[in-house]
């Protein structure tokens, strides 16, 4: 029995990057042997193991042969005659199909190593057409490695096409969708992947949403001036520069689309459409089982954009009636989230003037917000106060105060907004 560290261990080492986890493969192992070394199999018909100290995962040697549809459709052979290039051979690009022996020699029999000092992500071989997942899978490792100078090999490119064409691409599962999006998300250059499952017309299949939303843009007139592609990849390029998770990236997505939509329509007609958008979004979340935070603020961020970034034009008592219908006084961490992304509107004023002071609207939000936490409601109960006529008491005080100072210390001069 021999043990070889493969794929993105190796792969990571030899470009100098940080090596995260370790996957092995057993090459002329069986189960039984790994069992009674007390390594815990992972699945009941799956050759993976659990090493019981390091809980790195050991796989014994495997091939397999498509018999279905999808990702999961295979027959897999982990027989103890599989060798260490057949078990290679599935995998899904070169620069991932590299071992290392026990003693540090590379075995590389697709020629990996040249690819990765030629920065070319290419397929090992026919088999990867089996597996639709391969097509996110590439555009993950173009959105990792972008920054090295990585590329998709045209004939990978042209595979890539040949599974968005056959429909494969929809045996995948929600989870295998969002998954490979929120790897692709957390990376440093995520617009790439979008870009490289644009390039195979694999975006349009997966988020039909997002895609219709921009195809919208496309159509409207605002841009015979620019290019809604090249601004959407270079601000979201830029937007993930800055120390932002993975789900904020993914709702400035989806929100930037909707922002440049009918900008120059009055309120009522921009609530109608928002109210419309929104549907569409949460439908894309419902389909993907996208986690329900993501989602709530999503919503909250496409239904409220225009009020969040003109919210200085707003009489007190609308401020608080949106402030209450987002719920910022349970959950004040909502507020963070909205500050970074409510200024990435390039086609709004983005400052607003305060005593001849430049203020972005996520920081006009932060102030009023800070203002109006100064009431306690314990003040209110010492009062006799009960049921509805405390939050009737809480909301005139708020708007007093909130009055008061934008009045006096402010200096912020509002327009009461009629249609909103």
């Amino acid at each position: 029995m021999k043990v070889y560290l493969v794929g993105g261990a190796v792969r990571d080492f030899l470009l100098k990057l940080p090596v995260h986890d370790k996957d092995w493969v057993i090459v002329g192992g069986k189960s039984e042997e790994l069992l009674s070394k007390k390594y815990k199999q992972v699945g009941k018909d799956f050759p993976v193991f659990l090493h019981p100290k390091t809980f790195e995962e050991y796989a014994l040697a495997r091939t397999e042969k498509k018999n279905g549809v999808g990702y999961t459709g295979f027959l897999t052979n982990y027989s103890k005659n599989i060798t260490l290039k057949q078990d290679l051979k599935r995998r899904d690009l070169t620069i991932n199909a590299i071992a290392q022996d026990s003693k540090g020699k590379y075995i590389d029999p697709f020629n990996g190593i040249k690819d990765l000092k030629n920065r070319l992500l290419k397929h090992v071989s026919n088999a990867f057409e089996e597996d639709p997942l391969r097509v996110l899978r590439v555009a993950r490792f173009s959105a990792k490695l972008s920054n090295l100078g990585f590329v998709i090999y045209k004939k990978t490119l042209k595979v890539m096409k040949r599974i968005v064409d056959k429909k494969e691409i929809l045996n995948l599962t929600s989870h295998r969708i969002w998954n490979e999006t929120k790897k692709s998300l957390d990376t440093k250059f995520p617009h790439v992947y979008i870009l490289e499952l644009n390039n195979c017309f694999a975006f349009s299949t997966l988020f039909p949403e997002i895609y219709y939303l921009y195809k919208l843009n496309l159509k409207n007139i605002f841009f015979n001036f620019t290019s809604i592609n090249t601004d959407l990849i270079f601000r979201l390029a830029k937007f993930s520069q800055k120390n932002v998770n993975f789900d904020t990236r993914f709702i400035f997505l989806c929100q930037f689309l909707v922002s440049f939509l009918d900008f120059n329509l009055d309120i009522r007609k921009k609530s109608f459409r928002l109210n419309f958008y929104s549907f569409l979004i949460n439908k894309m979340f419902i389909r993907l089982n996208i986690p329900t935070k993501i989602k709530n603020i999503t919503i909250m961020i496409i239904k409220y954009y225009y009020i969040f970034h003109n919210i200085f034009s707003y009489s007190s008592e609308k401020i608080i009636f949106i402030f209450n219908k987002i719920n910022i006084w349970r959950n004040p961490n909502i507020l963070n989230e909205i500050s970074s992304l409510v200024n990435f509107c390039p086609y709004y004023n983005n400052f607003c003037l305060c005593k001849k002071k430049n203020f972005k609207p996520s920081e006009i939000l932060k102030i009023l917000f800070f203002i109006l936490q100064s009431i306690s409601v314990k003040f209110i109960l010492k009062k006799g106060l009960k049921g509805v006529f405390i939050k009737k008491k809480l909301i005139n005080l708020r708007i007093k105060l909130l009055d008061f100072y934008r009045l006096k210390t402010l200096s912020i001069e509002y327009k009461k907004n009629k249609n909103f």
